[in-house]
C-alpha cells in the first residue's frame, strides 16, 4: 500500500448508512437518521431533461471542463445569487461536489502545506489533504460553534484555510462578521479559502454569504458547491468548482487524466436544475426547517445538548458517553442509525450526528426511541 494511503479510513457516514440499510433489507424497523441526502424525489423537470438528452443522443464526450451551456448558467448563477464575479472560464464541472474538493486540494497543496480545518470537520476533507501529502490543522471552535480562534493556528506552512457553511455536521450557519475574519486572515497571510457550500440553499436562521464575494477574495477563494442537496440530485453525481482561472486550469488537469468529464446527459439536466423552476427547493427548505423544530423541541425535552443547527439538515448532539459505542448500541437495541462524533473529530468522542433528512413520521419515532434507550439500555453501555 502506497504511504499516502495508510491514514486513510473508510468513509464512517457510509459505513453506519450501509449497516442501517442492510438492517433492514433483513426486516428490522429501521430508522436511518445517518444518511447525509435528502429523502426527496429529483424535481420532474430536471428528470425529464436528461431523459430528453438520452434520446437525443447526448452520450458522447463533452468538453473536460463541462459543457459550455452549464458552464455559463453555473457563472450567471454564482454572478446573481452570490455576488461572486464569476465567467465560463472560472467554472469546472465535476462529477460530485466531493471530487471538485478532491481536484481542489489536489491542485493546490503541496507536501507539507498546512491546510487549517474548523473542527469538527466533514469526513472527508482530512483524507484529501493526506493523499495531497498535506497536514491537517484542526482549530476548535468556540463556545457557541459560530467563531473559532484561526489566527491562533496560522504559521509558516500554512497554505488554506477550508470553510464548510452551513457546516456539516455542525448545522451552522457562520455569521458574516466570522467570514469577514477569515477574510482578513488569509488577505494578511496570502493564503487560499476553499469554500464548500454545497448546503446553501438549506438554511433556517441567519444568512449564507459566500466568502468570494467579499472584497479581495475572488481570486484566491475556491468555491464549491453541486447539485445534490439542494436538488435533491445526490446520485446523480454533479458538482462544480468556481475558481481563479489558474486555479481551475490546474483542476482541469487532473479531471481530464482521471473521469475526463461528468456524464454527458446529466449535465443537460444540471442546466435545467439552475435556470428552471425553483419552488421545488423552497418547498424542501420549510418542510427541513418543520423536521428540524420537531427534533430540536424534542431533544430540548430530554435535556440533551446540541450545537445551533442553523442550516443544513443535520444536528450534532452531546450524549454524554462514547459516541461510538452509544450509535452501534442504539442501531443494535433499537434499530436507529446515527453517526458517531469520531467520524468528524477526536475531540467529539462524545458527539453523534443526526440526519434530519427523513419524515416527520420517523422522526416522532427516533424521540420515542431515544428516550426508550437513554432510560433503560443505554445505562448498561455508559463508559
Amino acid at each position: 500500500m502506497p504511504k499516502r494511503l495508510e491514514n486513510i479510513k473508510p468513509s464512517a457516514t457510509l459505513r453506519i448508512s450501509a449497516i442501517a440499510k442492510e438492517l433492514a433489507k433483513q426486516g428490522k424497523p429501521v430508522i436511518n437518521m445517518s444518511a447525509g441526502e435528502p429523502d426527496f424525489v429529483t424535481p420532474k423537470h430536471i428528470v425529464d431533461e436528461a431523459i430528453k438528452a438520452l434520446n437525443e443522443g447526448k452520450v458522447f464526450y463533452t468538453p473536460t471542463r463541462g459543457i459550455p451551456e452549464l458552464l455559463e448558467a453555473i457563472a450567471e448563477k454564482a454572478r446573481k445569487e452570490n455576488g461572486i464575479p464569476a465567467e465560463e472560464k472560472n467554472v469546472i464541472v465535476t462529477p460530485g461536489a466531493k471530487f471538485a474538493i478532491f481536484e481542489a486540494i489536489m491542485a493546490t497543496v503541496d507536501r507539507g502545506d498546512e491546510v487549517i480545518l474548523l473542527d469538527p470537520a466533514w469526513v472527508s476533507y482530512e483524507p484529501c489533504i493526506l493523499m495531497a501529502e498535506g497536514k491537517p490543522v484542526r482549530v476548535p471552535h468556540a463556545e457557541g460553534f459560530e467563531d473559532a480562534p484561526l489566527e491562533e493556528f496560522v504559521t509558516s506552512k500554512t497554505k488554506m484555510i477550508i470553510l464548510n457553511s452551513p457546516n456539516n455536521p455542525l448545522g451552522v450557519v457562520y455569521p458574516k462578521e466570522f467570514l469577514k475574519k477569515v477574510r482578513d486572515i488569509a488577505i494578511d497571510h496570502d493564503l487560499i479559502v476553499l469554500s464548500d457550500e454545497i448546503y446553501e440553499k438549506i438554511v433556517f436562521e441567519g444568512e449564507h454569504v459566500s466568502i468570494a464575494s467579499l472584497d479581495g477574495m475572488f481570486e484566491r477563494t475556491i468555491t464549491v458547491n453541486g447539485f445534490s442537496k439542494a436538488y435533491s440530485m445526490t446520485g446523480w453525481r454533479l458538482g462544480y468548482a468556481i475558481a481563479s482561472e489558474d486555479v481551475i486550469k490546474e483542476m482541469n488537469k487532473i479531471q481530464s487524466h482521471s473521469v475526463s468529464h461528468p456524464t454527458s446527459f446529466v449535465q443537460y439536466a444540471g442546466v435545467v436544475a439552475l435556470k428552471g423552476d425553483q419552488s421545488f427547493v423552497k418547498e424542501m427548505v420549510e418542510e427541513f426547517r418543520r423536521r428540524r423544530d420537531l427534533l430540536v423541541k424534542g431533544l430540548k425535552e430530554l435535556g440533551i445538548e446540541f450545537a445551533p443547527p442553523k442550516g443544513a439538515f443535520y444536528l450534532f448532539m452531546n450524549v454524554g458517553t462514547d459516541g461510538t459505542k452509544f450509535s452501534e448500541e442504539f442501531l443494535k437495541r433499537e434499530f436507529v442509525a446515527v453517526t458517531p462524533g469520531e467520524a468528524f473529530s477526536s475531540t467529539y468522542r462524545e458527539w453523534v450526528r443526526v440526519s434530519y433528512a427523513t419524515s416527520l413520521k420517523n422522526i416522532e419515532e427516533f424521540l420515542k426511541r431515544l428516550r426508550r434507550f437513554m432510560e433503560s439500555a443505554f445505562e448498561s453501555c455508559r463508559v
